[in-house]
């Protein structure tokens, strides 16, 4: 089975490799048109905190200011997803979930040695 991206045409998901890259149509954990830098700078602080504007009114909450790599971002997310068993997303440096849940990840965090704060309200 195969999910094609909308309007873009290209092969996005396969059961048999998972999420595709969709400029070179190869397996994101392959795929070469990707350049996989070092780790952004940052203060060393993750930043924890919630924000409703552009989703109707839906509260997410974000991380960010983590000094990961894509794939060690998107895995962390996951793994953040799974621990408030909630939706979300993982791009541009910022790990989303669906719902309040500050004080869950926030704790997760400290646990694993992040340095972590609480931003906004």
């Amino acid at each position: 089975m195969t999910k094609r991206a909308s309007g873009s045409g290209g092969l996005v998901y396969s059961t048999q490799a998972g999420r595709m890259c969709p400029a070179c149509r190869q397996p994101l954990a392959s795929c070469a048109c990707v350049v996989r830098g070092p780790a952004p700078a940052g203060d060393g602080i993750v930043r924890v905190s919630r924000e409703t504007k552009g989703r109707k009114g839906a509260g997410v909450t974000l991380v960010r200011g983590l000094p990961l790599d894509a794939e060690a971002l998107y895995k962390l997310g996951k793994e953040l997803r799974a621990l408030c068993a909630s939706g979300g997303t993982t791009k541009d440096g910022v790990i989303e979930v669906q719902g309040e849940h500050r004080d869950r990840i926030i704790e997760h965090l400290a646990k694993a040695g992040w340095t972590v704060r609480r931003a906004g309200g």
